[in-house]
């Protein structure tokens, strides 16, 4: 059997204010709501978690402030085994997620970078040791330009970008994806900001044509719809269980995570988005974000 390959995850780590609502208020509105509790969030950290619950050996790259949200940022990247050691404790406020979960289970996010935004590209190199090493290592959109793009120089290995938010960033980087992780409005966005011009919502259309691109593959997550694998042999349709959500704050971090824990095992990528889809599903049975994943225990919908 193959060595599990290694993880490091260079992105955000947030403290996630959430609060609950019977529906989204419409611009202007007042609703009241109830919640207001915090919990650990962070794109970054969220998908070192749930990969570390699955097994995988994950390292953390990412920065946290010296505030009383740092503790609560924490908790379950220290809980879950995950590598902490290159996260610094920087003078200033840890990184901040407002959500609001309506009955339904949509949520709505905002995000404010606090410490996040000091991980730029002097603060990757630090740890270029550690990403040369990695097997994969994995990106999202909550961490300044320059240290996605030092990152993605440093990496070695398989580089997987889950470019949430889509934000602007090196194209040169951005095209070593492999796989480019979206849901259907992300990969609009990411034609745009590649300047390729868009003809088409449909996701079979916004596959083909990010491989056009330049992508090697391509995973488009799809919600209750499952997911879609695009790569030179064509598109593969991912199934995902039929559930009750409670509440989806997560769980495509969850489905990211899960991808890559099953890469890392040496799955294929079809093999590994059926599973992460079913890790995804999951978490939306569950609330919040990191405390929503399953670890090894756990019995998966199917």
């Amino acid at each position: 059997m193959a060595e599990k390959q290694s993880i490091v995850v260079v992105g955000s780590i947030n403290a996630d204010l959430t609060t609950h609502v019977q529906r989204h208020p419409n611009p202007g509105e007042t609703l009241l709501g109830s919640g207001g509790t915090v919990s650990a969030g962070g794109k970054g950290a969220n998908q070192a978690v749930a990969a570390a619950q699955l097994g995988a050996n994950v390292s953390m790259v990412g920065a946290i402030g010296n505030d009383a949200m740092a503790k609560d940022a924490m908790v379950h990247l220290e809980k879950s085994g995950v590598d902490t050691d290159p996260v610094a404790t920087i003078d200033g406020p840890t990184g901040l997620a407002v959500i609001t979960v309506s009955a339904d289970g949509e949520n709505t996010i905002i995000v404010v970078p606090g410490a996040n935004a000091q991980v730029d590209a002097g603060f990757v190199e630090k740890h270029a040791e550690l990403i040369k090493s990695a097997g994969i290592v994995l990106l999202q959109g909550e961490i300044p330009a320059s240290g996605f793009a030092r990152a993605v120089d440093l990496a070695q290995g398989r580089v997987v970008v889950n470019l949430a938010p889509v934000v602007e960033v090196g194209h040169e980087q951005l095209l070593k994806a492999n796989p480019l992780v979206v849901n259907e409005h992300e990969g609009a966005l990411v034609l745009e900001l590649l300047g390729a011009p868009l003809q088409s919502g449909d996701p079979q259309y916004l596959l083909k044509a990010l491989l056009e691109q330049g992508f090697n593959t391509v995973v488009m997550t799809l919600g209750a719809k499952g997911a879609l694998v695009a790569d030179a042999q064509g598109l593969t349709e991912i199934p995902t269980p039929t559930i009750h959500a409670v509440d989806t704050t997560g769980s495509g971090d969850g489905f990211v995570g899960a991808l890559v824990a099953k890469l890392a095992d040496g799955a294929d990528l079809v093999a590994a988005s059926k599973f992460a889809a079913r890790v995804g599903a999951f978490a939306a049975t569950r609330a919040g974000a990191q405390a929503s994943y399953p670890t090894l225990d756990d019995e998966l919908p199917s």
